[in-house]
């Protein structure tokens, strides 16, 4: 049992919202944002290689549904440490039972949330808030030539962004649309 973490399941196999603990007192506080050793007791197990941080300006962008290919499909962990974001992460694995199924959180710096995304999953977030800062810890390094993305606004996926959208970028609005074509990725 984690001291400093609650792993909190979802709808998706394998997806975790993650609840962080807080040791506080006069000074304020300690939060633990990774510990292999208490990751690790719940099946968690492949290292994190890469750490990222992101800030988005305005309320309402969305970014994503971003992903990686076979043989750098990567698990991640998302947490926020500024603003609040609806998070979302969606299962492209081909033989789930949950396969292009989405879950979303809200994360904040407030709520002390984070989101485990395993392998096999896009990954995308709204701003509900102005100058929202992400971490992200990846288990592989970024690879460019195998970076796979769906339309975060593809009917078929159907997610409810609970805000007006302000931006998207050129490159998130043109990733493709699923069609029948379509048949998810292998882990």
């Amino acid at each position: 049992m984690s001291n400093t973490f609650d792993f909190l399941s979802t709808p998706l196999a394998d997806l975790f919202e993650i609840q962080r603990k807080q040791l506080t007192d006069e000074r304020g506080f300690l939060s633990r944002l990774f510990c292999s050793n208490e990751f690790n007791e719940v099946g968690l197990k492949k290292p994190f290689v890469q750490v990222n941080h992101t800030k988005t300006n305005k309320k309402g962008t969305i970014r994503g549904m971003h992903f990686q290919l076979s043989p750098y499909v990567e698990s991640k962990i998302i947490t926020c440490i500024e603003g609040e974001v609806f998070d979302v992460a969606i299962d492209l694995r081909r033989n789930s039972k949950t396969y292009l199924h989405w879950h979303s959180a809200i994360l904040s710096a407030s709520n002390l949330k984070g989101l485990y995304v395993p392998e096999g999953f896009a990954h995308g977030f709204q701003t509900l808030t102005d100058d929202c800062h992400l971490l992200y810890l990846h288990s592989e390094f970024y690879t460019p030539s195998q970076e796979g993305a769906l339309n975060p606004l593809d009917s078929i996926l159907g997610i409810k962004w609970p805000c007006k959208i302000t931006h998207i970028s050129k490159r998130d609005a043109s990733h493709p649309m699923i069609d029948k074509t379509y048949k998810g990725i292998i882990t």
